[in-house]
């Protein structure tokens, strides 16, 4: 039952950092201690923390200020976010998107490669457009699924990709997506095309792990040097 499942880590996280605030008597704009304290203090990681502290941003319970820190915020919201947690999302399309990788080199479609190069190409010139660079991210995704020839993976795909677009996920994306990101992506995307055209099933599944876990990896940078 919806009612019996536990809250995710990331919301109890962000209640006990609502408590921080609270019992220290911190007031709109005061600074919040340095990420890399806040996930000693609570014992978590920082992951999870960082889901916290992205969730409470959006909630404008706090504001987080790039190479500056964590501030209390001035303008809270009703309501909590509950969505998925962005992590979580990156490592279920790690594992799910490796064996559609795997899969779409073994059958090695050229017209499925064809489309992955017309959105490379695309993806190319559009690393400085942040939502261009979004729309074709999916659309590679998709069609690296669309390869496997099975229609149900595509939709998958294209349902879990879906979950990026939420405030939440949007909101820690705008905080280290850039254009450098970008063409980081897009060289770790021409991997896995270059494995999926060789039929090399097992380089295509280690692309495709790779690229999602650089992925999750470059949304843990720091928000401040303090926090490092």
């Amino acid at each position: 039952m919806q009612g019996d499942k536990p809250r995710r880590p990331y919301r109890v996280i962000a209640d006990q950092i609502l408590d921080l605030v609270a019992d220290n008597g911190l007031a709109p704009g005061d600074r919040l201690p340095a990420e890399r304290d806040l996930a000693e203090r609570f014992g978590v990681s920082r992951p999870s923390l960082r889901e916290a502290l992205i969730a409470l941003e959006v909630e404008g319970r706090l504001e987080i200020r790039m190479g500056s820190g964590i501030y209390v915020g001035a303008c809270p919201r009703a309501g909590a976010i509950e969505g998925e947690s962005p992590f979580e999302v990156l490592q279920a399309r790690a594992i799910v998107e490796s064996a559609i990788a795997e899969e779409a080199a073994r059958r090695c479609d050229p017209k499925a490669v064809a489309a992955m190069d017309r959105i490379l190409s695309r993806m190319a010139e559009a690393t400085g457009d942040p939502a261009r660079s979004l729309d074709l991210d999916g659309a590679f995704h998709i069609a690296v699924a669309m390869g496997t020839g099975n229609g149900l993976l595509a939709d998958m795909t294209a349902d879990i990709y879906r979950l990026r677009l939420s405030p939440f996920f949007s909101r820690l994306a705008a905080h280290f997506e850039g254009p450098g990101t970008w063409r980081l992506a897009l060289a770790e995307h021409g991997a896995i095309r270059d494995a999926i055209a060789a039929g090399d099933t097992g380089a295509a599944r280690e692309a495709m792990r790779h690229h999602l876990t650089e992925s999750q990896r470059r949304f843990c940078g720091a928000f401040a040097a303090d926090a490092a």
